[in-house]
């Protein structure tokens, strides 16, 4: 009798191991009756593409600034809850000899009148982030194709909202990811689909950014409100994004769970108090938060968030691959195997040391080297115009030039989801002792029917 007790408490003890080593599930929501996936989506060319931007607070009026500068746009509308932010944007269009805009402001819903018209294609989104998803839903309702800026989505309801209604409507549901556009990454990604890494089996991004000196600059501090309120990786979709591409994740593979962990928050309080005046006892975000991802086909990625401590700048940007390394921070590396590389990929290639990186200038020569032809060709015009280096200016000049070609867009709603259902994820682990959480298929079903990450061009 005794025996077959502890038998039983043992096999009870087995039994919970092995359902506590199961990840966490969450709904996937079944597809609507008659909808199909947004795999390779395009719509009717567009010669003239019609632009209308809403929210011209911190990111809004930089975006004006590049639309301005890119042919083949026309701004039609501006759209703030602050009429004197529109007036600042009229003047930006003023100052390359575009004509003046409709202005919309006064009202949180003035955007509605915007997205009721019929001469406009495209809807900018760059207002805070929860207020994303209800005006891009409006606006794709109303047969307009909608850019949103990072992230565009906060939790897994307001994901499959978005994902459903550019099934439903067939209209561009894209985030506006500019880091995937920095020069490194598009070099990076460049040699990894050239095979210069071997096969790609890790990969680390991050936004690692002390926002001490901008806390103040978000309306009604609705940034610091944000990570007070939530739990988990708020942001990242900056560091996430080139992992992705560079993984093919929803073009061959995907990602499977994740675990993850913070730190306790011991700055979030204080900044509240500094900014606010206010105590703060429950603030949710930890000052550090660690994210770990394993794809279906066995690779992993690290992301991490902090946004509270004093950390120089990084989004911590590494490809490990079988035959070689690169890695952004804090300074530019590529490391390759010996007999790798040929004299067409770097000049001293019988020369390399397996344990050291390629010498600066080396380094410096492959990256430009690797760099994607089309970006080469907008490189003086990007660093000229602008916008984090230039990357903000290639990201909306490949937006429109597709739309223009009615070909896909880099980016779709699927990869959104991907990006930004960490945060909720996140959360979910963390709540749960770092447990595993699984990953939603968002394609439902759809993530290997194009193979590999590519970039449209008219042929």
């Amino acid at each position: 009798m005794k025996k077959s007790f502890f038998l039983s408490v043992l096999l009870a003890v087995l039994n919970l191991s092995v359902l506590l080593a199961q990840p966490i599930q969450t709904e996937v929501p079944v597809r609507p009756a008659g909808q199909r996936d947004v795999i390779g989506l395009t719509v009717p060319p567009m010669k003239v593409v019609r632009v209308g931007f809403i929210g011209l607070g911190m990111r809004g009026p930089g975006a004006v600034e590049r639309f301005s500068q890119i042919e083949g746009t026309d701004v039609k509308g501006l759209c703030d809850v602050e009429a004197d932010r529109v007036e600042a944007c009229q003047k930006l269009l003023e100052k390359h000899g575009r004509p003046r805009a409709t202005a919309y402001s006064g009202s949180t819903e003035a955007y509605k009148k915007m997205c009721d018209r019929n001469d406009i294609d495209l809807i900018y989104i760059a207002t805070d982030w929860v207020h994303h998803v209800p005006l891009a839903l409006y606006a794709m309702e109303h047969g307009k194709n909608v850019a949103i800026e990072v992230p565009a989505a906060t939790n897994l309801e307001e994901i499959w909202q978005l994902i459903n209604t550019s099934e439903r409507t067939r209209k561009h549901c894209m985030m506006l990811e500019n880091c995937v556009y920095d020069f490194f990454e598009l070099s990076a990604l460049n040699m990894a689909q050239q095979g210069l890494f071997g096969e790609v089996i890790h990969v680390e991004g991050s936004y690692l950014h002390n926002l001490d000196d901008f806390w103040g600059y978000y309306w009604k501090n609705w940034r610091l409100d944000f990570n007070a309120k939530a739990r988990g990786d708020v942001y990242p979709t900056h560091g996430i994004g080139p992992d992705c591409q560079v993984l093919n994740i929803h073009r061959g593979d995907r990602m499977d769970y994740l675990v993850a962990m913070d730190t306790k928050p011991v700055n979030g309080p204080k900044v509240v108090k500094k900014v606010t005046g206010q105590d703060c006892t429950d603030f949710q975000n930890g000052d550090q938060t660690s994210t770990l991802i394993r794809t279906v086909k066995g690779k992993t990625m690290l992301i991490q968030h902090d946004v509270l401590t004093p950390r120089p700048y990084s989004r911590m940007y590494q490809i490990v691959g079988s035959d070689g390394y690169a890695s952004k921070y804090p300074v530019n590396q590529l490391l390759f195997r010996q007999g790798q590389l040929t004299s067409n990929d770097v000049p001293d290639h019988e020369n390399l040391n397996a344990h050291s990186a390629l010498p600066s200038d080396v380094c410096q020569q492959m990256l430009h080297k690797y760099l994607p032809a089309f970006v080469k060709e907008l490189e003086e015009t990007a660093k000229k115009v602008g916008g984090h280096g230039g990357m903000d200016f290639i990201m909306d000049y490949r937006l429109i030039y597709c739309l223009q070609n009615g070909l896909p867009l880099d980016m779709d709603v699927y990869d959104m989801a991907e990006w930004c259902c960490v945060g909720e994820l996140s959360r979910i682990s963390m709540e749960h002792g770092s447990a595993p959480v699984a990953i939603p298929d968002f394609t439902r079903g759809a993530w290997d029917k194009v193979d590999g990450f590519r970039y449209a061009f008219v042929k």
